[in-house]
């Protein structure tokens, strides 16, 4: 996860420029994940309520968002 804490550690960078270009690099990385863990949720048998519950979202939400991967 070194790349995760070096982007977290630029995040926080007095440079705006570096700190916004981390900040956007992480939200993809984050969105990456999410999709990776959701997979393995629904591959587990994990219903769409089960996965929202832990992403603290609605069932519609993440089913809207994964449900067509």
């Amino acid at each position: 996860m070194t790349e995760a804490t070096d982007l977290a550690e630029r995040a926080g960078d007095r440079d705006p420029r570096v700190g916004l270009r981390a900040v956007a690099a992480l939200r993809k990385l984050l969105e990456q994940l999410e999709a990776v863990q959701v997979r393995n949720a629904r591959n587990h048998g994990w219903s769409w309520q089960e996965i929202a519950t832990e992403l603290g979202v609605s069932r519609q939400a993440v089913h809207k968002k994964h449900g067509r991967h």
